[in-house]
């Protein structure tokens, strides 16, 4: 489906709660959006934090069915709670930063009008990132089902202690492993707990999925990097550790005896929108400090 600025006229206000400086930049961009002729539409959690006693308010589930484009303002998480809701709409979504990293939310605060209206004119980079989606099942059964944009996770929840499980890959056995968990993530998610343990940096443009062992007890397992298409197979040994599953940081589930967790492909992708001039190694400069130390003895230099 091609994306087209003249359809932007009904525009969805998400942002972060408890955080005066996000209600400042929705009140902001809700003005400024009026001036150009805009219709905003904030979802009921924003609308309890703006200012505004006649907005037009929709619950997250049905915004998708309303708007022609979403402003997150927020951090890295309210993008992701976002686009689990409007991927399944192929709503475009832009996200402006009022967290900390902001590898999703890109936009710069103190630029947030000026990027908003190249975005408005047209003037935007289409990013598609692609989701998991995970069922938990008994048998033929679906017990459980969610999806994530950045990863989903095998862990021993509360538990010091190691858990025990199968992997199979395509149908096929890849191993038998005895550690703390198991982090399986999109290139979008590359860059967030899966890269805290170890696993590679992809680029948002591949089509791939990775496998992060969570401190394995052997010394030779390593991060595995699948096709998107591989259908991934996660069994529990018995143990008395019960393991736990989280999409997104999502409240867990248990994986019970008698109990698979299956990974695929999610079939719908996220559209997200950069203004002009995003680069992620850019990105990743800045966000994981790649060039701190040479920038300080290069500024020592200069003095």
């Amino acid at each position: 489906m091609k994306i087209s600025h003249k359809s932007f006229r009904n525009i969805g206000l998400i942002g972060r709660p408890d955080k005066s400086a996000v209600v400042s930049t929705l009140c902001l961009i809700h003005d400024h959006l009026l001036t150009l002729g805009l219709h905003s539409i904030f979802d009921e959690e924003t609308a309890a934090l703006v200012p505004y006693q006649d907005c037009q308010v929709v619950s997250r589930k049905m915004m998708g069915e309303v708007v022609d484009l979403v402003i997150v303002v927020g951090g890295d998480g309210s993008l992701l709670h976002a686009a689990r809701a409007l991927v399944k709409y192929n709503t475009p979504v832009v996200g402006v930063n009022r967290g900390r990293l902001g590898f999703l939310t890109d936009i710069k605060p103190s630029e947030v009008l000026a990027k908003l209206d190249q975005v408005l004119q047209g003037k935007f980079l289409l990013d598609k990132r692609f989701l998991l989606e995970l069922e938990i099942r008994a048998q033929d059964q679906v017990l459980y089902k969610a999806i994530a944009l950045n990863d989903i996770v095998l862990h021993s929840g509360k538990s010091v202690h190691m858990i025990d499980f199968e992997l199979e890959i395509d149908g096929h056995f890849v191993y038998r492993q005895h550690s703390d968990g198991l982090i399986i993530a999109t290139p979008t998610g590359s860059t967030a707990y899966a890269l805290s343990g170890g696993g590679p940096i992809m680029h948002p443009s591949m089509e791939a999925i990775s496998l992060v062992p969570m401190h394995p007890h052997t010394l030779s397992s390593r991060p595995i990097i699948v096709g998107d298409q591989s259908e991934i197979k996660i069994t529990a040994r018995e143990s008395r550790w019960m393991p736990m599953v989280s999409a997104d940081g999502q409240p867990s589930v248990s994986l019970n005896d008698g109990e698979s967790l299956h990974i695929r492909k999610y079939p719908f992708k996220l559209n997200l929108l950069h203004p002009p001039g995003y680069d992620f190694y850019m990105a990743c400069r800045t966000k994981l400090g790649w060039n701190q130390d040479f920038e300080a003895l290069q500024q020592q230099e200069d003095e």
